[in-house]
C-alpha cells in the first residue's frame, strides 16, 4: 500500500487524471490533480514532501519538458514521464530533460503500478540511507558542495539542477569513493533491479547528464571519471 505517500498527476487530459487517480488512490496513495504546467509547478512550491510527479508530456502552454526543468529547480522528486513514443532515443530525451522514468502509452495498470512502486522504492528508501549517512551534512567534491539533508548540489552557491536518479548515482558514486563502480553494481544499488544488457545504456546516458552538468569540460571529466574496463570512480578527496 502507498503508506500516504504524495503523487502528483499532471495531464491536460482530465478522464486520464481521474484514471490514474482512481488507480493509485486504491493502491493506497494521496493523490493530487495539476490540468497543465503551471498548476503542477505551482503545486509542488506549495507541497515540498510530495514523493512522485507523473507527468504527461505532450501539453499546451507548457510543456512537460519544461514543467520538469522548472520543477528541478525546486525539487528533486522523481519524475515519470507519459509519452506516446516509445523510441530508445525518446528514452534517452526523457532522461535528458530531468525525467527519473517514463511510461508508454497506453499503458496498463501493472505497468503503471510498477514504475511507481519502483520509483518510490528508490527514492524513499535511498532519501533514508542519506539520512542516516555517517558524517557531517555537507561534503565537497571539488568545487561542488553536497548537502545530504537537502539531497541538493551546488557550486559557488548556485543549485545544479539534478534529477533524483542523478542524485543517488552521484551519492552511490561519492560513498565509494576511490572505488570504480561498474555500470551494473550502479544500476542494481541504484535500481533495485536486475542488470539486463539494456541498462547498461540508461546507466549512460545518466553519466552523461550529470557530467553535463557537474563538468567544466564534459569532453575531459574530472568529477566523475570513467576507468576503462571497470566503470566509474569519484577520486579520493
Amino acid at each position: 500500500m502507498g503508506q500516504n505517500q504524495k503523487i502528483l498527476i499532471v495531464d491536460d487530459d482530465a478522464d486520464i487524471r481521474e484514471v490514474l487517480n482512481i488507480q493509485l488512490e486504491k493502491a493506497g496513495y494521496q493523490v493530487f490533480q495539476a490540468a497543465n504546467g503551471k498548476e503542477a509547478i505551482d503545486t509542488v512550491a506549495l507541497n515540498r514532501d510530495i514523493d512522485l510527479i507523473i507527468l504527461d508530456i505532450m501539453m499546451p502552454e507548457i510543456s512537460g519538458v519544461e514543467t520538469c526543468t522548472q520543477i528541478r529547480r525546486i525539487s528533486s522528486v522523481p519524475v515519470l514521464f507519459l509519452t506516446a513514443k516509445s523510441k530508445e532515443s525518446d528514452k534517452e530525451e526523457a532522461y535528458d530533460n530531468g525525467g527519473d522514468d517514463y511510461l508508454v502509452k497506453p499503458f496498463s495498470r501493472a505497468e503503471l503500478m510498477m514504475k511507481v512502486k519502483s520509483l518510490l522504492r528508490r527514492y524513499v528508501v535511498y532519501k533514508g540511507k542519506q539520512e542516516n549517512m555517517a558524517g557531517g551534512a555537507v561534503v565537497q567534491v571539488r568545487d561542488i558542495m553536497v548537502n545530504r539533508e537537502t539531497h541538493r548540489l551546488t557550486r559557488d552557491g548556485q543549485p545544479l539542477n539534478i534529477t533524483g536518479t542523478e542524485y543517488q548515482i552521484f551519492m552511490y558514486l561519492l560513498e565509494n569513493r576511490g572505488k570504480a563502480r561498474s555500470a551494473q553494481q550502479i544500476y542494481e544499488h541504484v535500481w533495485g533491479e536486475k542488470f539486463m544488457p539494456s541498462s547498461a545504456g540508461t546507466i549512460m546516458v545518466h553519466i552523461l547528464n550529470l557530467r553535463r552538468k557537474l563538468e567544466t569540460d564534459p569532453n575531459n571529466p574530472v568529477i566523475i571519471r570513467t576507468v576503462w574496463g571497470r566503470g566509474y570512480q569519484i577520486d579520493e578527496a
